[in-house]
């Protein structure tokens, strides 16, 4: 059984685009469930920024929801109002920094803000006080990332501002880690001492300790000490692992495959060149089809004369440059016909293309390559 997101007026039957992704949810579900019995007793907060790391935002905290977790996490005030509008109730907190004039629609809307200077405390103190209302948030400690948060070395004057606001409610208190993904662990544990001293205060001043939480996908998979209260998995969730230098301690799955169909068969003649800027040609004539998807789509252009797609089981080259909307496959002298399948991530067979081979075919990372798949690439959920 399936179903679409990004098309709500039309059922998975109706879709006309032959590019697509398919969500396998109980897949997704499996992921989580894994990872929530690996990291227990600590809560668990799924990071669903970027939609859901190209899974599809809302469609994907329906199902976080659906599984009780605890709360989810989102980079951006607009990621959190949509998933309010859409019915999800489960607490939500946004990641990334604010602006004065955004603190009444957090509040409108029952988000968990980041606090990250004593002037946004004071901000989000007079709006809430303004709104007859407590304000949800988590206040943001940096130990060694030097994006947004207050220096471990000066969070003393922070937190103790943070205590006396009387329209704030604090409900947590975290950091991001920097490296995590490195199999090289001793940055992230000096990043982990320096949140253990910040928390201190608390117990210097016997005050309740706010839920702490610091893990991302790296530390869950390698250093269990930093689980605290709660973890916050991200690409591990969808089933890919941060890097392939750690280790795999919790087996998830992709739950992802990304696909097309041929569209255009033809023979090109040996020296005749394919696509923007004639790049490429073969030495000898060959049997070649059309793809219809692209850079537009998110299929990297900086692939070009690296990528390999899936038909029929067998891998094939991508020739020429990627363009926007479609790619050329050499089939040398296979054959292949109008509407069959093309994987570009996932399994047909015993073959397998994975994100990270996109990745180092892209010179990226696996983040990149699925938070950059377009939303014009429709979604379609498997249940």
């Amino acid at each position: 059984m399936a179903n679409t997101i990004n098309h709500p007026t039309m059922g998975v039957d109706e879709i006309i685009r032959p590019t697509r992704m398919e969500i396998d949810l109980k897949i997704l579900s499996d992921n989580f469930n894994k990872i929530k019995k690996f990291v227990s007793p600590a809560k668990i907060m799924p990071i669903l920024k970027a939609n859901a790391y190209g899974h599809g935002l809302v469609r994907v905290a329906q199902l976080m929801q659906e599984l009780k977790s605890d709360c989810i996490g989102v980079a951006v005030l607009e990621e959190g109002i949509l998933l309010r509008e859409q019915g999800i109730t489960i607490p939500i907190l946004v990641l990334g920094g604010i602006w004065g004039n955004q603190i009444p629609l957090f509040l409108k809307h029952d988000l968990t803000i980041t606090a990250s200077s004593i002037g946004k405390l004071n901000q989000i103190d007079e709006f809430a006080l303004q709104m007859k209302t407590k304000a949800k948030v988590h206040l943001k400690i940096d130990t060694g990332m030097e994006r947004i948060g207050v220096h471990y070395y000066t969070a003393e004057k922070f937190l103790g501002a943070a205590v006396k606001c009387t329209n704030i409610r604090i409900d947590g208190i975290y950091s991001h880690l920097a490296n995590s993904e490195l199999k090289d662990t001793s940055y992230t544990r000096i990043q982990l001492e320096r949140f253990y001293d910040v928390l201190k205060f608390f117990e210097k001043h016997s005050i309740e300790m706010p839920l702490r939480h610091i893990a991302n996908s790296g530390a869950i998979l390698q250093m269990p000490e930093a689980n605290l209260d709660m973890v916050r998995p991200g690409i591990l969730l969808y089933g890919v692992y941060p890097s392939q230098e750690i280790p795999q301690t919790i087996k998830v799955h992709p739950a992802l495959t990304w696909k097309s169909l041929v569209v255009y068969f033809k023979i090109i003649k040996a020296g005749h060149p394919v696509g923007y800027g004639l790049t490429w040609k073969p030495e000898h004539d060959i049997r070649a089809v059309t793809v219809p998807l692209g850079y537009g789509d998110g299929y990297l252009r900086s692939m070009s004369h690296k990528a390999e797609v899936l038909i029929r089981g067998k891998r094939y080259p991508v020739v020429g440059s990627i363009s926007m909307d479609q790619i050329v496959v050499n089939i040398e002298n296979d054959s292949a016909f109008n509407g069959d399948e093309v994987i570009l991530i996932g399994r047909d067979g015993s073959a397998e293309i994975t994100v990270e081979e996109l990745a180092d075919w892209a010179g990226t990372i696996p983040y990149e390559i699925l938070t950059n798949i377009n939303t014009r690439v429709p979604r379609v959920y498997l249940k």
